[in-house]
């Protein structure tokens, strides 16, 4: 099995917040490497070397399988989707560059690509199973988390943004649906299909509605504090179990109203901290939006609420995690829905093979 082989490169294990610091510039050398010299997919032949086994999650891009590799019993979760829907979309571009990103990745809080495939119907995104299940569905059943639990998830997730942007990107769907937890606790970001580089501005309407900056509404053009704005958002939710903006009816129009003047309540339940950090990130104007001043992310990392964070620790996932999902083994895949199976219909021949010749 011919696996993405670049993401055994050995980057030292960081000492100390300046070992952190050279981590990440590595990291930002070995992205450019690979980014910039792709890797062609592997043979659909290759699909033979695997058991399908369930269906992990569905959505308008495709679905999701969980499947084991015959010989190593290794299990990854593959991404499938029909080269017919990308092309009918126009997201030929958007699709070979996820790929690119996918396998140019190297970090411990977010997901990245072993490898890729594609038939003469479908290209295939195979990635390691974090078979915790999503922030989503645990947060739906706890219905909020303690101030502890979000905090640990903030710091990482934090940290994945700080690296994504260290990179020259910009992420764009940041939301508790993005967001797996492994088997030991730990967070990974996944879902890089929005991701892509940026210099200084970008002006296509993405995401989620209820995560959308008020700039990326009002169409002024964006950057990269448009996810920190996202950042601020999601903290909120973890902790209170519902968005800020949230209207309570499907009235889209409403909701991009009060985001866009800033309208909302902080929870009773917040501590001072809390409140500052949310407030200082939700911020409409662009001029006082902590990761967009002169300090950039330095801003958030080193506010009172995180005080007690060891970012080293936390790097090196070195920190006992408060939460633990209970899992039988690394094919549990308990913390997912169940769905019904879904057939693929490979084509006899290859369609769209002049569009996909550089997947």
């Amino acid at each position: 099995m011919t696996e993405n082989n670049s993401k055994s490169i050995t980057i030292i294990k960081p000492k100390t917040s300046d070992d952190l610091k050279k981590v990440m510039t590595n990291l930002k050398t070995e992205f450019d490497l690979k980014y910039n010299n792709d890797e062609p997919s592997l043979s659909s032949d290759r699909l033979n070397e695997f058991q399908f086994l369930t269906i992990l999650g569905q959505g308008a891009f495709g679905v999701v399988k969980l499947i084991k590799h015959n010989t190593t019993e290794k299990f990854y979760a593959v991404k499938i989707i029909s080269k017919e829907r990308i092309v009918k979309s126009k997201q030929i571009f958007h699709c070979i560059n996820e790929k690119k990103i996918l396998r140019s990745l190297n970090y411990p809080f977010v997901v990245y690509l072993e490898f890729s495939l594609k038939d003469n119907s479908y290209v295939y995104f195979c990635m390691p199973f974090v078979n915790g299940g999503e922030m989503f569905t645990h947060l739906r059943k706890a219905k909020k988390f303690e101030e502890e639990l979000s905090k640990f998830y903030a710091a990482q997730v934090f940290m994945a943004l700080d690296y994504i942007h260290n990179l020259g990107m910009i992420y764009r769907d940041l939301k508790p649906e993005n967001i797996m937890i492994d088997y030991r606790g730990f967070i990974k970001v996944t879902d890089f299909g929005f991701c892509k580089p940026i210099k200084d501005r970008t002006y296509t309407l993405c995401g989620t509605p209820e995560y959308l900056a008020p700039e990326v509404i009002k169409n002024k053009g964006y950057g990269q504090s448009a996810d920190w704005w996202s950042f601020g958002i999601l903290i909120f939710e973890m902790s209170s179990g519902y968005s800020p903006f949230a209207v309570g009816h499907p009235d889209q129009m409403q909701l991009l109203e009060r985001i866009c003047i800033g309208k909302y309540r902080m929870s009773t339940s917040f501590g001072k901290e809390l409140k500052s950090l949310i407030s200082n990130i939700l911020q409409i104007d662009l001029t006082r939006r902590f990761g967009n001043l002169k300090n950039g992310s330095e801003d958030i990392k080193t506010h009172p609420w995180f005080n007690d964070t060891d970012w080293v620790a936390l790097y090196n996932q070195e920190i006992k995690p408060p939460f633990i999902p209970k899992l039988t083994g690394p094919g549990d895949y308990s913390q997912f829905d169940e769905y019904e199976d879904v057939k693929l219909k490979i084509a006899h021949t290859c369609v769209f093979e002049k569009e996909f010749a550089d997947f």
